[in-house]
């Protein structure tokens, strides 16, 4: 599982403006198409959510999951948003995290993400999803943050 998916896009948004899409759990599937449903199930009073429970379905990786938040985010919404894997059916490991760093009027976001499942797959099969998730997620993120 040492192997992970990376990547990075510019969007034409704050780190802050960037940082409160990311935030906004809920609204999740209003604009990340995998993501099917939501649940905050903790926040510890300081208004980041802490678990979140996701409903899934990116093609070859269905499930519903838990997600335990770390925040090391500054406040002009630098910093790093990472997340470990609580509980699932069907994946083994869904860890990762966003670092989002200013450009002047932009931001650039850098997804990393490691993702193995309880079911044997071949890890071709699992970069290629883990890379769909990544690419998808971002260019998701980049037009809801520019809209």
């Amino acid at each position: 599982m040492a192997d992970r998916t990376e990547s990075s896009i510019v969007i034409d948004a704050s780190p802050g403006e960037v940082l409160d899409i990311i935030a906004d759990f809920e609204a999740y599937p209003e604009w990340a198409s995998e993501v099917k449903q939501v649940a905050i199930l903790a926040e510890e009073g300081d208004g980041w959510a802490d678990q979140v429970q996701f409903t899934l379905d990116a093609g070859a990786i269905k499930d519903t999951y838990v997600l335990d938040y770390e925040w090391d985010i500054d406040e002009d919404g630098t910093g790093v948003l990472s997340w470990s894997l609580v509980r699932a059916t069907v994946l083994k490991a869904m860890n990762g995290s966003y670092t989002l760093e200013g450009l002047g009027d932009a931001t650039r976001v850098t997804y990393r993400l490691t993702v193995d499942v309880k079911v044997p797959m071949i890890g071709l099969l699992k970069r290629k999803a883990e890379k769909v998730i990544v690419d998808t997620a971002l260019k998701e993120l980049k037009k809801r943050a520019e809209a």
